[in-house]
């Protein structure tokens, strides 16, 4: 298997099979493919399809199969980054919920819970997130660009709420409350950052599509009411 990310900021996924070979992708995810590619639909089992939706992620998971060697491709939903995330046994990733695009290999997927309440309440991440384990490769979708930091043991990284893309599983995320009446007040960032402590690695995105939101609403017209 050989792939290739395409296109800049609007990036696509190209990934070149060999007869035998598979990869597991989000339903609706595929732009094009060539005709020895082979296309079918799964649940995985009402535990992991209610997973998936819970999470707001579509409840099916495509599975294509190359009957001959043949290209598939795969486009993000949102300008940004495609990376990819090598795991291994004991060296899993957690995700935010749309992140993941497709993955190759023995890849376990699963609802991950974070244990404490405000973490999920306020850090922007909410409450469940996805967990991916095994050996393989993950494909995620990144919002802007990508910019992944190793954080020691002991050490943290402060985030804004919404900036978090994926941590290893080694990972804590927890949440902390702006200090000043002044800074909550005046300084923009809200009331809440997202702090992930090590070990393990951290990526971070650049544009989150809710900060996107956020200021695309502003220009847009509103009604008076009248």
């Amino acid at each position: 298997m050989k792939y290739l990310v395409d296109g800049g900021n609007l990036p696509v996924l190209k990934i070149r099979l060999t007869a035998g070979e598979m990869i597991e992708c989000e339903a609706g995810a595929m732009s094009w493919m060539d005709e020895g590619i082979e296309m079918q639909t799964q649940a995985g089992g009402l535990g992991k399809m209610l997973g998936r939706m819970v999470t707001k992620e579509n409840a099916f998971m495509n599975l294509y199969y190359a009957r001959t060697d043949g290209e598939i491709a795969l486009s993000s939903k949102f300008p940004g980054s495609i990376i990819a995330v090598p795991v291994h046994p004991g060296e899993g990733i957690v995700v935010q919920k749309g992140a993941f695009l497709a993955s190759v290999g023995n890849i376990r997927n699963e609802v991950f819970f974070q244990k404490r309440f405000g973490g999920g309440l306020f850090g922007g991440e909410g409450f469940l997130m996805r967990k991916f384990s095994g050996e393989g490769l993950v494909f995620l979708e990144i919002d802007g660009s990508a910019h992944t930091y190793e954080i020691p043991q002991g050490a943290c990284k402060i985030i804004d709420t919404g900036y978090v893309a994926a941590m290893s599983e080694s990972c804590r995320l927890e949440v902390r409350t702006v200090k000043g009446v002044k800074n909550v007040l005046f300084g923009g960032e809200g009331l809440f950052n997202t702090v992930v402590y090590g070990p393990g690695k951290v990526t971070l995105q650049s544009m989150p599509i809710s900060a996107t939101a956020m200021q695309l609403y502003q220009y847009m017209p509103h009604s008076s009411g009248n």
